[in-house]
C-alpha cells in the first residue's frame, strides 16, 4: 500500500513539474532558513557546555545601590575568597582570578595573548583538558604557566612544550608547565584565556588588593549537598561583617546564565541578554516555514479542480476518505523530502557567508544525530503540515458530482487561499518595516554625538616604555604631522572601569550616596579626546601645578551646582580635591543610554593604562605608518598593535549589526517565498479564466484592461495585509525599541514605504502572469476545451 502511495504520488510530481518547483523550491528556502538560525540557536544554548559541571559553577555577583539606582558587577574584593573558605560552610572550592592582555615573546617572537592570573582551586572548579603536564603540578612555581594549544603552536609549533619559557612583558621568564585544549568558540566572552597563571603573581604586583576594593572576579563551585538559596542569604550581608558601612551585597550567579542573560535593569533585576534573540530568530525560523509551507496549501487547493474526477474515480472506486488523505499526505511529505535534499545543498552554499555574518563557525554535520534528527523533523512536520489542508480539503469532494462536471459552488477553499496570502504579505511587510527600524536605529546611535573625536581617536597599551618616553613620543608625532594631539589615560573614553561611592561636597546629603566613574588622565587629555571643556579651565601642562585638581562633567557638576560647581571642594574620605573645570557630557560605556553617569577626570603620573592618539581620519594609513616607526624607537620589543575607537564603537553594536542583517535577510526570503506562490496562484487564475480573458479581447478590451482585472484581486488581499501588519508592526516597534533609551521616534514614511514596496513586489509577481495571459491569442484561448 505504502509503495503504491509513493508511486502515484512521484506520477503526480513529475506530471506537474512547474507546480513542483514552486513548491520544492519554496519549501527549500524555507528549512534552509529555519536550519541555519536553528544551527544558530544550538550554539548559543550550549555556550559553557563544554565544561561537566557547568551548571554547578558561580561567579559572585556584587549588587551596590547610589540613590535610586542599583548597580550590578562582578568585580569583588581581593580578601573574598580566603574570607569564604574559611567562613562559610558548604562554599566549596574558590579561586579569584583577574584577566590581563600581556606581551609574551620568544626569540624573535611577540604576541599579545589574554589571559588570567587563577589560583590553583581553578582547576577544581573547571575541568580543563589537560594535553601536557598536570593540574596538580601546574603551579608548582611562582613563575609558572599553563597555556593552549594553539598559544604553545605560536611560539614553538608542534611538539613537546614543558618546561620551555616566555618572558613576560619583556621581563620575567614564565616555565611552561601544562598545555590545555584551547576553548570553544562557544565560551562565554569574558571568559575566554590563553594562558593561566598564579594568582600570586597578580596580588605581588598589586598591593592594593589587600583592601576592600572591587577589581577581581571570584569563581565558586559549591558542595554537592549545598544549599544555594542559604549560600546566597550568608554571601548577602556577608562583607558588612567585615566591612560595616559597605554598600556590596553578594549572590552566586550560576555559569548557565552568563551568556544567555547576564544583564540588570536599574533595580539591579536580571533581564534578558542575548536570549531575546534567540527567542526572536527562533520564532522568525517557524514563521518563515510556515510561509513555505502556506504555498503548498494555496497551490495544492487551487489545482483541486484538475484533480477533482481521479478523486471522484478512486472514491468510487471504493477508497476510503482516510486512505485518500494519507494519499495526499505521503505526496506532500515526498516533495518536503526532496525540498530537503536541496536545502542540504542550499545550506552548505550559504553558511560561510552565514558565519560571517554571525561570526561563528557553525557546522552542519549529518553525521550528528542531533542534527540529522533535527532535519528529518522539520521535514516530516512540514510536510504534514502543508499537506493538512490540501488532504482534508481534496478527499471531502462528492464523488457524483465531481464525475458528472458539476462543480463546487462551495468558497471556503477559494476565502482560505486568500486569507493565507493575506497572512503571507502581512508577515513580509512586517519584516520589511523591521528591517528598516533597526538600521534607523543603529544609524541613529552611530551619528549622534558622542562628544568626543571618536572618527580620530586610536589607541596603545601604554607600558612602561611609553610611559616613560611620551613626551619624546609626542613631540616627534605631532612635529611630524602625525598626529594632532596625544595623552595618557586609564582608561579609553569608549569604556570608563573605575568607579566607586563615598564622594561628598557642600550640600549633598550624605546618606544619598553617588555612584562616581573615575579616569586617571594626563594634562592633554581634554585636547587629545577632542572633548568640550564649557567652563572653568583644562589641566595645567604641569602635573605637579594640578595637584589636588579636578575635571567633572555635566552630570556631576549639575548635582553639586547647577550655576556653577568651579571651585568647589570634593571629598573622599580623607582626600580632597577643587574642581577646575567642567566638562561637556560624553558618552562612554553604554552608547545605547540616554543619561550620562558622573564623571572625574583626575591628574596623574603614573597611573595609566593606554597612549590615546587623536589624527586626522583622512590620513589614517600615513598615521598608522609613522607611529609604527615611532614605536619601534621608543617601544622596542612590543608590536603595535592599535585600537581605534571607531571599531571599539561597532563591537557594543555587534548584536544590533547583526539583527539588522539577519533582519533584512529574512525578510527578503519571506517576499521570494510569498512572490513563489504568488506567482503559482496568479498563474493558475490566468489560466481557469482563459475562456473569458479571449472573450475580453475578442469584444475588444486592451491589454492593459485585462492586465488590470487579473491583477486587482490580489492587489486588494496585500492592501488587506498591510492594514493588518502596520498596527502589528508598530506594536512590536514600540516594545522593541524600549530597549533603547536613546532610540528614534516612528515615523509613518516607513508603513508608507513597506506597503508601496508590497504593492510593487506583488503586481510585479502577478501582472507577469496576467500580462502573459492577455497577450495570447484569443482565438487559441476560445478553442479550448
Amino acid at each position: 500500500m505504502l509503495k503504491n502511495y509513493i508511486k502515484i504520488a512521484w506520477r503526480n510530481i513529475w506530471n506537474n513539474k512547474g507546480y513542483t518547483f514552486l513548491n520544492i523550491f519554496g519549501l527549500a528556502i524555507g528549512i534552509t532558513c529555519a536550519a541555519l538560525i536553528l544551527l544558530w540557536i544550538d550554539n548559543e544554548m550550549s555556550y559553557n557546555e563544554y565544561f561537566a559541571d557547568y551548571e554547578d559553577i558561580y561567579t559572585i555577583k556584587n549588587t551596590q545601590t547610589y540613590g535610586d539606582e542599583t548597580f550590578v558587577f562582578e568585580a569583588t574584593p581581593g580578601p573574598l575568597a580566603e574570607l569564604m573558605r574559611n567562613e562559610i560552610p558548604g562554599i566549596g572550592n574558590v579561586s579569584r582570578s583577574a584577566s590581563s592582555e600581556s606581551l609574551f615573546s620568544h626569540e624573535e617572537k611577540n604576541i599579545h595573548q589574554t589571559g588570567k592570573y587563577v589560583e590553583p582551586e581553578f582547576f577544581e572548579i573547571f575541568e580543563l583538558k589537560f594535553i601536557q603536564g598536570d593540574p596538580s603540578t601546574a603551579f608548582h612555581d611562582l613563575h609558572s604557566i599553563v597555556v593552549t594549544e594553539s598559544m604553545a603552536r605560536k611560539f614553538f609549533g608542534s611538539g613537546d612544550v614543558l618546561n620551555k619559557t616566555l618572558r613576560l612583558n619583556q621581563g620575567q621568564s614564565y616555565v611552561i608547565t601544562a598545555v590545555i585544549e584551547d576553548l570553544p568558540e562557544n565560551i562565554s566572552p569574558r571568559f575566554r584565556f590563553s594562558w593561566l597563571s598564579p594568582f600570586k603573581n597578580y596580588e605581588n604586583a598589586n598591593e592594593w588588593l589587600q583592601g576592600w576594593n572591587n577589581a577581581i572576579q571570584t569563581y565558586v563551585k559549591p558542595e554537592a549537598n549545598a544549599d544555594i538559596v542559604s549560600l546566597n542569604e550568608t554571601l548577602y550581608g556577608f562583607i558588612q561583617t567585615k566591612l560595616e558601612d559597605s554598600e556590596s551585597h553578594l549572590s552566586l550567579y550560576p555559569m548557565d546564565r552568563w551568556r544567555l542573560y547576564n544583564e540588570f535593569d536599574k533595580n539591579g533585576l536580571e533581564k534578558e541578554g542575548i536570549f531575546k534573540y534567540v527567542r526572536l530568530f527562533g520564532i522568525i525560523a517557524g514563521i518563515i516555514l510556515i510561509i513555505a509551507c502556506i504555498n503548498f496549501m494555496n497551490l495544492a487547493t487551487a489545482r483541486s479542480e484538475k484533480r477533482a474526477r481521479e478523486i471522484g474515480v478512486r472514491k468510487v472506486l471504493g477508497a476510503q476518505r482516510k486512505m485518500l488523505i494519507v494519499q495526499f499526505l505521503s505526496e506532500s511529505v515526498l516533495l518536503a523530502f526532496l525540498a530537503t535534499l536541496l536545502s542540504i545543498a542550499l545550506i552548505y552554499i550559504f553558511l560561510p557567508p552565514f558565519n560571517d555574518l554571525v561570526n561563528k563557525q557553525l557546522i552542519l554535520d549529518l553525521s550528528d544525530p542531533l542534527h540529522l534528527g533535527a532535519l528529518l523533523m522539520i521535514t516530516i512536520i512540514s510536510g504534514i503540515f502543508a499537506g493538512s489542508f490540501p488532504s482534508y480539503y481534496l478527499s471531502s469532494f462528492n464523488p457524483v458530482k465531481v464525475i458528472k462536471g458539476i462543480k463546487s459552488k462551495s468558497s471556503s477553499a477559494a476565502f482560505i487561499r486568500k486569507g493565507l496570502v493575506v497572512f503571507q504579505f502581512s508577515i513580509s511587510i512586517i519584516l520589511i518595516i523591521a528591517t528598516v527600524l533597526v538600521y534607523q536605529q543603529i544609524n541613529h546611535v552611530k551619528n549622534r554625538d558622542l562628544g568626543y573625536d571618536n572618527e580620530g581617536l586610536v589607541f596603545l597599551p601604554a607600558n612602561e616604555n611609553i610611559k616613560k618616553n611620551f613626551q619624546a613620543i609626542s613631540n616627534e608625532l605631532i612635529s611630524s604631522g602625525a598626529a594632532n594631539e596625544l595623552s595618557l589615560s586609564g582608561h579609553t573614553p569608549v569604556n570608563i572601569g573605575s568607579n566607586g561611592g563615598g564622594f561628598q561636597w557642600p550640600g549633598k546629603d550624605p546618606e544619598n550616596d553617588v555612584l562616581v566613574s573615575m579616569e586617571s588622565v594626563s594634562p592633554s587629555y581634554i585636547k587629545t579626546s577632542g572633548m568640550e571643556l564649557i567652563s572653568g579651565q583644562d589641566f595645567n601642562p604641569n602635573v605637579e601645578a594640578n595637584e589636588s585638581q579636578v575635571i567633572i562633567n555635566e552630570t556631576l557638576a549639575k548635582m553639586i551646582d547647577k550655576e556653577n560647581a568651579v571651585g568647589k571642594v570634593i571629598t573622599r574620605g580623607d582626600s580632597q580635591a577643587t574642581v577646575r573645570g567642567v566638562v561637556k557630557d560624553f558618552v562612554y560605556n553604554n552608547i545605547f543610554g540616554n543619561e550620562t553617569s558622573p564623571l572625574i577626570l583626575y591628574p596623574s603620573s603614573q597611573d595609566f593604562n593606554h597612549l590615546v592618539i587623536n589624527i586626522d581620519p583622512d590620513k589614517r594609513s600615513t598615521a598608522v605608518s609613522a607611529i609604527e616607526r615611532v614605536m619601534e624607537k621608543y617601544n622596542p620589543g612590543y608590536p603595535t598593535e592599535l585600537i581605534y575607537a571607531d571599531e571599539k564603537l561597532e563591537e557594543f553594536m555587534s548584536n544590533e549589526n547583526m539583527v539588522g542583517k539577519l533582519a533584512a535577510i529574512f525578510a527578503g526570503l519571506a517576499i521570494i517565498i510569498s512572490c513563489l506562490g504568488l506567482f503559482g496562484l496568479a498563474a493558475f487564475t490566468a489560466e481557469r479564466r482563459i475562456k473569458e480573458i479571449g472573450i475580453r479581447k475578442v469584444l475588444g478590451a486592451s491589454v492593459g484592461r485585462i492586465t488590470t482585472l487579473l491583477s486587482v484581486d490580489f492587489m486588494k488581499l496585500v492592501l488587506i495585509s498591510c492594514l493588518i501588519a502596520f498596527p502589528l508592526a508598530w506594536w512590536f516597534a514600540r516594545n522593541w525599541l524600549e530597549n533603547y533609551p536613546y532610540r528614534i521616534d516612528i515615523s509613518i514614511w516607513i508603513f508608507v514605504v513597506a506597503g508601496l514596496l508590497a504593492f510593487l513586489i506583488a503586481f510585479f509577481t502577478v501582472s507577469f502572469q496576467a500580462l502573459k495571459a492577455a497577450l495570447t491569442n484569443p482565438i487559441n484561448n476560445l478553442r479550448t476545451e
